[in-house]
């Protein structure tokens, strides 16, 4: 398979059949993807079903970041990273690094993500996507390694959210934000706060984690839309439930049609299977070269 950008349309070229659907309606894509990746140890709806498969340690990681993500703290964050001063590794030196980390806010998956990488870039190969979207899928969560700097795993994962103005009732685990000290700042907790309408996320202070991290290490690497997709891939209230759309300006609405595409990949490839990197390597190596030189800043 593999598909066309055509106008405001993608098609989808599946053996000798087509399939076209439209930035605002991928339900047919989804549906595809359904059918070929949700793994047969789960269905599709029990996918990120916090409500019944979440265990005390997602709700209590979901506390503890919606306790802390504020807007001092993001802000803070984004000065001390920005200037990628941490290490100069390879990709590789924090591929496996990842072999290491366990992500405590995902219901769905108890490997180290190094196996998810190679689930979500496996599955985006398999189907004949663009090098640079299997690229997107190997390293999507290398920004993970936050974690090797000391940070805790609620200022690493988990979904991400704007600051600075209301929490939308979509946010995973909504009413912990009670607890956050800019629930009591009025103008932070209006619907645009900070912000004015229309302003494109790239002026809005997300909660930090690894997505925001990662995109200042690989922007200048990547195609635009990988990036944006790295920026944003754990945005879930925006790309699965539609909010946050009055912050959003007509860049943010194109780019989040990547960013759904990825998400059907990222999320519904997960499962039990340990895939072997040694038997992968060569293709990803050489797929890593290309876009990056060997040693980086982080």
């Amino acid at each position: 398979m593999k598909i066309i950008k055509y106008h405001s349309l993608f098609i989808l070229l599946i053996t000798n059949n087509f399939y076209a659907f439209s930035y605002s309606d991928l339900a047919a894509w989804e549906q595809f993807i359904q059918t070929r990746y949700v793994s047969q140890e789960k269905e599709k709806d029990d996918f990120r079903d916090f409500e019944n498969n979440a265990s005390q340690q997602v709700k209590e990681f979901y506390r503890l970041n919606h306790r802390y993500q504020t807007v001092n703290f993001v802000l803070k964050k984004k000065e001390e990273y920005g200037a990628l001063q941490k290490k100069r590794l390879s990709i590789w030196e924090a591929f496996h690094y990842l072999d290491t980390l366990v992500d405590e806010s995902d219901p769905d998956l108890s490997l180290p993500q190094s196996y998810h990488a190679l689930q979500t870039a496996e599955a985006l190969r398999n189907d004949g996507q663009p090098r640079w979207l299997i690229l997107t899928g190997f390293i999507h969560d290398l920004g993970k390694i936050l974690t090797l700097f000391g940070e805790p795993q609620w200022a690493v994962v988990g979904d991400t959210f704007p600051v600075g103005c209301a929490y939308a009732n979509a946010v995973a685990f909504h009413d912990y934000f009670n607890d956050n000290p800019d629930k009591q700042n009025d103008l932070y907790q209006t619907k645009y706060g900070i912000y004015k309408p229309g302003c494109g996320l790239r002026n809005v202070h997300m909660s930090w984690g690894h997505d925001e991290y990662l995109y200042y290490v690989a922007k200048n690497y990547l195609p635009a839309p990988a990036a944006y997709i790295i920026r944003y891939h754990s945005f879930y209230a925006a790309h699965s439930d539609g909010a946050y759309t009055y912050l959003m300006d007509d860049y943010d609405k194109e780019m989040l049609a990547w960013v759904r595409l990825f998400n059907k990949y990222d999320l519904y490839s997960k499962s039990s299977q340990q895939l072997d990197i040694q038997e992968l390597y060569p293709y990803y190596a050489a797929l890593v070269a290309e876009y990056f030189p060997d040693i980086i800043n982080w």
